[in-house]
């Protein structure tokens, strides 16, 4: 746990980011076999980096949670954007 510590935010708002994008999929009807099949993808890749790339990536911390929280911060600006006319339909 003490190697993870430094990523522990980017951890916790990457999972909130990851069901955010997974709602996303199911809102516009993405066949719930492919979505299950490459969200398993994606969390064993990042499984994969995580275990052998946290050596590495240790020196550069900093730079990888300011990255890693922008990509964050405009996904979510992403998200809020393309729901953005379903709202406003909803309330007109």
């Amino acid at each position: 746990m003490k190697e993870l510590k430094p990523f522990l935010a980017l951890l916790i708002f990457g999972n909130i980011e990851n069901l955010i994008l997974a709602a996303q999929g199911v809102a516009a009807h993405v066949d719930p076999i492919i979505l299950s099949i490459l969200s398993l993808i994606a969390v064993v890749c990042w499984l994969l980096i995580g275990t052998f790339g946290t050596k590495i990536a240790m020196k550069y911390a900093r730079y990888i949670n300011f990255i890693g929280g922008l990509a964050i911060f405009i996904l979510g600006i992403q998200s809020m954007m393309g729901s953005l006319p379903g709202i406003l339909a909803f309330f007109h």
